[in-house]
């Protein structure tokens, strides 16, 4: 059994909760053993306060003899010297040795528990059935556990727990053993939350006084560490980390508020000057000096927080967190150094480096003693960043001791070194026996040149190899370019030179501005020690143009090409070809004129403007771009790039990315708490970052030295642009050239080339493609309407367009059109043509001198030179036929249909006439066919109108054209019929007749004799433009015919109210009377074309009536349609009776009454009509059946309909009806109308006005 020491070692989590243990300590003796196994062995659910998750929890004590030194004192704070339980052990069963002497002793006991305010006790009573045997004065009611119960546990009889048999292995033992283990642990843990619970609010209000004067945070830091050390003994990490985390965020708030003008008064303590840096010490689980001086209030700065990353880094590694670890030492080593800024502590030159050195390598020793070396490669990720402060730190230590320079360290370098060794103090035990410990590294590195070098370069390499492991390729590029500034600094600049370039193909891809020069900088320096004048010009003269060096920068490195390129050279080769991008930005090439599409021998200029980059003006030698010829068909190209390019410019794309890169765009965004609607968080976020951080195409202007043009050389003799002695000055210039155009063909521009004596600037390829065109052309002609439509009738101008090409017009050159009777050609003498040249500009304008003959028309020609335009213009006139043309689908309204002209079509609303025109060109031993549309302006129709017998023809002129005209003398005449008189109904002689406006014309038809079979018709009017005066009227004919001219039928009906009735009303049965009249006998020609019957000497045509109502007015009742055998003599009239029933009240109109004629099934249909059909009911209409019911049979009801093109049911033949032509039947109902009163009973009267 362990005994209580006045200063045990309790800073470790090996300690455990104290048990005091009183009472017989030999029987606990035998106990312990078994007792301290099996209390662990089962886990407990701790339930916290405040809302924290329960956690599952394994407990362990330690057990000691119970003293009273170790009951807490007043103002104690620690826990872990606190007894959490009080255990008294007995194993009395003689009731006289029980109040002899065992319960005074426990009352002795008690009595010390109740001083000191201590309530976690508990009594065991072991019961031994061998015991019980030896003794024979056993109470014989009560036993030993009740009397201890009645005289210490009235209200907590659980406070007492027996154990029996504790040394066998019976039942009875077992269940009495896990009875007292879980009565401890649920004590314990009663404990526990007790006295924590009371700590923690202890701990708070000590928090809360931390702005009362006198208040201290080394106080408050042992206080809560106390707690974390409390976590950390009961296995719970995860807690006490929180603890740390806690102190490390509230020391941390001090000092920014330091930083800002508020500080607190014990911050003094840690503003004291820096003497030891030592660095972190992780290899103990308690840096106990380091506590000590906190306790005592003498830490400094980094003596506080090497202490609590020391803490945080054993519990982190408890947790299984190493790489966590490294995250939080990056973090603090780089707080470390800004919290010594702010509190402005005097901290020698040198001795952070030394600290931060020291400690980047101990993390690493630590977190490499807990992992392997899979688990280290895979999580380099973690490490990488701790190796490059390392090696950051390192080298500024190299630099402050001279351990960089050529000439390596003097005397004050020396006495440096020792002063930042001495504040290292002597090696700490645990690192005495290590031979890579980081104390040895950093005095041997600081040791000589060689020794430094070789720990430099082995941490620079390993940072390198890590960065390029886990593919972050622009921090190993990083590491190399701070390698290539320490190998400057040693005078080897070939091995920078590898590292820079590397570093530079970065910034190339990534568009990084700044580093991009810097670094150019550096890559220039290292060639012009290795002699490399090639590489070195090219840099120089991408530094002379970057913006980003000052301006005497800029001149002294464009004087170093200007001066290499005013030494004479005894021969071409030694001429040095450099990128053109560095030089000059193209931004644009500008022909003249702005096609890029001249003829043979014309001229064509080229504007090239371009920004110099040089920040000195430049005499140029020669400024030239070579041209590639081919033979290909021009045209196509200049055309497209024409249409592109309407003012003939070429635009070059930005030049490099750096220099136009698109401008940073930042936004500010705050996140609000939704609770609380305080700000959470505040940043700045680039919005086109994508734009930014894109890679670059690697044809870009940024070219590195290595990847710098080969010389190209133009050859003398090809064809291309030339301009001499040109002197470009710093920003925009312009230089025009005259390109060739001996040849037809393609010309396409390749490079450019500015030499400036020994150095020439080659741009090696022109994009966009710059390409002009040289054509040798055809001569052309093409006719023209002036308008959007040539009207016919009407005189309309034509323009003749004449592109000469490679061909001159001479003197006796003229055009042969052919004449034809439909289109003949009209001139005047005033007529003219005007010469235009290629550029289109006016030349001179001639006469034409234009000859007609019966078949041709002769247009002498002025004298035009190649290449040039001749435009003229003629007037032509195109006949309207008597006669235009229909679409095949419109029907006459007498029923004929009109038949299409062949030299005319039907378009969308107007007839369409074209017109072809022969011409013979002198150029050419062929015709050219030449196709002009004229378009008809008028549409007409013309219908037969009856009343009664009386006849009437009607006459619609529509003008489908966009013209208004005017239109004059309409009349109609009659050829055929001598006796027929045409009596005119209009009024006005004169009418305007707008754009798709209509003007009638009726007339009415006389005859003395007997009616006329048919009519042959012709409508004849004037027109001209409505404001064209008389002269310029033009005639227009229309030819039509009409057939079937007579009325045949007459139709009538009369409606009748009810018997007693005068009205008629809504809903009442209303008789209607139907008579069919025959007006006159049949002609041969209607005798042909009706089925006739004849009955004892009577002769019969079949007649169908049908009476409809479209507008739902009226019901009919009964059969609304049947047969009716009418006789053949004239005035023969037949009557037909039905009901109908008003639907609505008012001025009702008639009934439809429609009549066909009727065919039977073996009737044969001539003329049949699309709307001719037959309704049947569900009985099938035979002939029998309608002979039968001539008067009532249906052929309407609520059946199908089948139409004349549909086949009928098998073995069912079904009749046909035809219609009449137009004005064979006269109806005498259409316009008529009822008066139908409302229904004397209703209540909700319904009117319909029409």
């Amino acid at each position: 059994m362990e005994t209580h020491e006045e200063k045990p070692i309790i800073y470790t989590m090996e300690n455990k909760p104290i048990v005091t243990c009183a009472g017989d300590q030999n029987l606990f003796t035998a106990l312990y053993s078994s007792l301290t196994q099996q209390l662990p062995k089962e886990p407990m659910e701790w339930r916290r306060s405040y809302g924290r998750a329960p956690k599952m929890i394994y407990l362990e004590a330690n057990f000691v003899q119970f003293k009273e030194e170790l009951l807490p004192k007043e103002g104690n704070k620690a826990l872990l010297t606190f007894p959490f339980l009080h255990i008294y052990w007995t194993d009395c069963c003689d009731t006289e040795v029980y109040k002899a002497s065992v319960k005074e002793d426990m009352q002795r006991w008690q009595g010390v528990l109740r001083l000191h305010g201590s309530v976690d006790w508990l009594i065991v009573v072991v019961e031994s059935d061998n015991k019980k045997k030896n003794k024979t004065n056993i109470l014989p009611r009560t036993s030993i556990v009740d009397k201890i119960r009645n005289d210490f546990c009235n209200k907590q009889s659980d406070r007492c727990v027996a154990l029996s048999d504790p040394l066998k292995e019976s039942s009875r033992s077992q269940e009495s053993w896990s009875s007292l283990l879980t009565k401890l642990r649920t004590l314990l843990l009663m404990s526990f939350t007790r006295n924590l619970g009371r700590f923690e609010d202890e701990m708070r209000t000590l928090r809360e006084k931390r702005t009362e004067p006198g208040w201290s945070f080394c106080d408050y830091f042992m206080v809560q560490e106390e707690l974390a050390f409390v976590f950390e003994m009961l296995q719970q990490f995860e807690d006490a980390l929180v603890q740390y985390d806690e102190l490390d965020a509230l020391f941390t708030q001090y000092v920014l508020n330091f930083g800002a003008g508020d500080a607190a008064n014990w911050l003094g303590s840690f503003c004291e000057p820096v003497r030891s840096w030592n660095g972190l010490l992780l290899r103990r689980p308690i840096d106990m000096e380091k506590r000590d001086l906190i306790q005592r209030g003498e830490a400094s700065l980094l003596d506080l927080r090497s202490y609590m990353f020391s803490r945080q880094c054993t519990l982190l590694i408890f947790l299984m967190r190493p790489w966590e670890v490294t995250t939080r030492a990056l973090e603090l080593l780089h707080n470390c150094v800004q919290e010594l800024r702010l509190l402005e502590v005097c901290v020698v030159t040198g001795a952070l480096d030394c600290w931060v050195f020291l400690s980047c390598l101990e993390v690493l020793h630590r977190i490499e003693g807990c992992c392997d070396r899979t688990q280290l490669e895979a999580n380099s990720s973690h490490t990488v960043g701790l190796w490059t402060y390392a090696t950051e730190k390192l080298k500024s230590l190299g630099d402050l001791c001279g351990l960089v320079s050529e000439n390596g360290p003097d005397s004050e370098h020396l006495n440096k070194t020792v002063d930042l060794l001495a504040g290292l103090g002597a090696e700490r035990p645990e690192t005495a026996n290590s031979l890579q410990s980081p104390y040895k590294k950093l005095k041997e590195a600081l040791s000589s040149v060689e020794a430094f070098e070789k720990h430099y370069l082995e941490l620079s390499h390993a940072a390198m190899e890590m960065y390029r492991a886990i593919g972050r390729m622009r921090s190993a590029r990083l590491v190399g370019k701070s390698l290539a500034e320490f190998y400057m600094r040693k005078g080897d600049p070939q091995s920078a030179e590898n590292f820079l370039l590397d570093s530079l193909k970065s910034y190339v891809s990534e568009s990084w501005s700044l580093p991009l020069t810097h670094t150019r900088k550096q890559i220039a320096d290292c060639q012009k020690q290795l002699q490399k004048m090639d590489e070195y010009l090219q840099t120089s003269a991408l530094l002379a143009s970057d913006a980003n060096m000052s301006d005497e920068e800029r001149k002294h490195f464009c004087q170093e090409i200007l001066s290499y390129a005013g030494q004479s050279a005894e021969s071409n080769d030694a001429r040095v070809a450099l990128s053109m991008s560095s030089f000059t930005r193209l931004h644009e090439l500008r022909f003249r004129p702005a096609s890029a599409l001249v003829h043979v021998g014309a001229a064509l200029q080229l504007e090239l403007r371009l920004c110099s980059l040089m920040p000195v003006p430049v005499r140029v030698e020669h400024l030239s771009a070579s041209i590639h010829f081919s033979l290909e068909q021009p045209g196509s190209t200049a055309q497209k790039r024409a249409l592109q390019n309407p003012d003939g410019t070429v635009t070059f794309p930005g030049a490099s990315p750096v220099s136009g890169s698109p401008a940073l765009e930042l936004c500010e965004i705050q996140e609000h708490s939704p609770s609380e609607s305080v700000l959470n968080t505040a940043g700045v976020v680039c919005k086109n970052m994508h734009l930014l951080m894109r890679v670059q195409d690697s044809a870009t202007s940024l070219e590195t030295p290595a990847t710098a043009p080969a010389p190209l050389a133009v050859e003398e003799g090809a064809q291309m642009l030339k301009a001499d002695d040109v002197t470009l000055l710093p920003g925009n210039n312009s230089i025009v050239f005259n390109a060739p155009s001996q040849k037809p063909g393609t010309y396409t521009l390749r490079q450019l080339c500015a030499s400036v004596g020994r150095v020439q600037f080659v741009l090696p390829h022109i994009y966009p493609v710059v390409q002009y065109e040289v054509y040798s052309q055809e001569p052309q002609l093409t006719i023209q309407p002036l308008t959007e439509t040539l009207l016919a009738g009407l005189p309309q101008q034509v323009k003749f367009t004449i592109l000469t090409g490679h061909y001159t017009v001479k003197k006796g050159d003229a055009l042969q059109l052919s004449n034809t009777d439909s289109m003949p050609v009209l001139h005047s003498c005033s007529c003219s043509a005007r010469i235009i040249s290629s550029s289109g500009e006016p030349v001179c304008e001639s006469a034409l001198s234009i000859q007609s003959s019966e078949k041709v028309t002769s247009i002498s020609l002025p004298l035009t030179p190649p290449y040039h335009t001749l435009e003229f213009l003629l007037d032509v006139l195109c006949h309207i036929p008597a006669c235009p043309a229909r679409g095949e689908s419109d029907h006459l309204t007498n029923g004929q249909i009109s038949h299409r002209s062949r030299r005319t079509r039907f378009t969308s609303g107007s007839t369409l006439i074209e017109q072809k025109v022969s011409v013979d060109c002198p150029w050419s031993i062929y015709s050219t066919l030449v196709s002009l549309s004229f378009h008809v302006p008028f549409k007409v129709k013309h219908s037969l109108l009856s009343v009664g017998r009386r006849k009437f023809i009607q006459v619609c002129l529509q003008n489908v054209s966009d013209t208004k005209f005017r239109l004059t003398n309409r009349a109609l005449a009659e050829s055929q019929t001598p006796a027929l008189e045409l009596r005119s109904l209009s009024t006005e002689a004169h009418s305007v007749v707008f754009s798709q406006q209509c003007v009638f014309s009726v007339w009415e038809l006389r005859w003395s004799d007997a009616p006329p079979l048919s009519l042959q018709c012709v409508f004849s009017a004037s027109f001209a433009p409505a404001d064209a005066p008389d002269a310029d009227l033009k005639p227009y004919s229309y030819e039509f015919s009409v057939e079937r001219v007579s009325t045949l039928y007459s139709v009538r009906a009369e409606i009748r109210p009810p018997t007693g009735e005068q009205h008629c009303r809504t809903g009442a049965l209303c008789r209607l009377e139907v008579s069919l009249t025959r007006l006159t006998e049949p002609s041969d020609a209607d005798l042909e074309d009706e089925e006739l019957s004849e009955t004892e000497g009577l002769r019969t045509s079949r007649l169908m009536y049908e009476v409809i109502d479209n507008h739902s007015n009226w019901a009919v009742c009964g059969k609304s349609s049947g047969v009716v055998s009418m006789p053949t003599a004239a005035m023969a009239t037949h009557k037909v009776h039905m009901e109908v029933m008003p639907l609505f009240a008012g001025q009702l109109p008639f009934p439809n009454i429609r009549v066909f004629k009727y065919r039977p099934h073996h009737a044969s249909v001539t003329q049949p009509d699309t709307d001719s059909c037959v309704e049947n009911d569900s009985v099938s209409l035979l002939d029998k059946a309608v002979e039968d019911h001539l008067d009532t049979a249906s052929l309407r009801s609520r059946g199908s309909v089948q139409s004349l093109g549909e086949q009928p049911a098998r073995g069912v033949p079904m009749p046909k009806r035809q219609a009449f032509a137009a004005g064979q039947v006269f109806t005498g109902t259409q316009g008529r109308q009822v008066l139908v009163l409302p229904a004397s009973d209703q209540h909700l009267l319904e009117l319909n006005v029409t």
